[in-house]
């Protein structure tokens, strides 16, 4: 009997998590212009969204890999890595927009896509095994807020400008 475990799909998708994690993180700057936001008064405490993340990334991840490893098809691989790659980048693009750019309306239109992407993960992991498409139910339900948030904001402060 062989206790061999193949680590690479666990430790790709460690590795893009991380990447998708770090470029977000790099991508939120919490500066004046942020903290002179008008927030309304439900809104999480900005220490919450570091352990928050940090479970959803690993709860996301390791979907990702029970669906890789439930499924041994190139086309069903392929669709997963292909929805996992799109929710990448929109998660990643909706904090450039939000902080970077400095625009929450363009980030609301923006967290659309995202929340659509993140259901697009739960039926693709789901697929393979229900309990990898619920591991992505914190994620949905987390953007869920965000969104409900991002549109207050956008309620309270608007209009944006693009910075000069």
């Amino acid at each position: 009997m062989s206790l061999a475990v193949d680590l690479g799909p666990p430790a790709v998708a460690a590795a893009a998590a991380v990447l998708v994690a770090v470029a977000g993180g790099l991508a939120t700057t919490t500066d004046g212009w942020y903290r002179r936001l008008r927030v309304p008064a439900w809104k999480p405490p900005d220490w919450a969204f570091g352990p928050v993340w940090t479970v959803i990334f690993a709860l996301t991840t390791t979907a990702g890999v029970l669906a890789w490893n439930g499924d041994a098809d190139p086309a069903a691989r392929g669709v997963l890595l292909a929805a996992y790659a799109v929710n990448g980048v929109l998660n990643i693009a909706w904090s450039v927009l939000f902080f970077r750019f400095r625009r929450p309306d363009w980030a609301l239109a923006e967290v659309a896509a995202l929340w659509l992407s993140i259901a697009v993960l739960m039926l693709v992991t789901g697929r393979v095994s229900l309990g990898a498409g619920l591991m992505n139910l914190p994620y949905l339900a987390w953007v869920s807020v965000a969104a409900c948030l991002n549109l207050r904001i956008v309620r309270l402060n608007a209009p944006f400008r693009q910075p000069a």
